[in-house]
């Protein structure tokens, strides 16, 4: 089953970063359940731009280094045929 167009193994090895994206999304939504600065919008803001920011670069850099895992291991998959 691919999900994401990853396949099984690849997914394993994304579980590095998935663990932190789950834990940037908890701190999301807590922050947005219990305001920790107040209802002071430059804080808010700029906190919600930071966790958020770093959530959706941490996305990116996991989808990026799942491809490249899977084109690795195409690449070696066509390697080992040769023989």
């Amino acid at each position: 089953m691919a999900l994401f167009g990853f396949e099984k193994d690849t997914l394993l090895d994304l579980t590095v970063n998935v663990i932190p994206l789950g834990i940037l999304f908890f701190f999301i939504v807590a922050f947005a359940a219990f305001p920790a600065f107040g209802t002071d919008p430059v804080f808010t803001g700029l906190q919600f731009a930071l966790i958020i920011s770093m959530f959706l670069l941490l996305a990116v850099l996991t989808y990026y280094a799942g491809k490249a895992v899977e084109n690795a291991e195409k690449e070696s998959g066509e390697l080992g045929h040769e023989d």
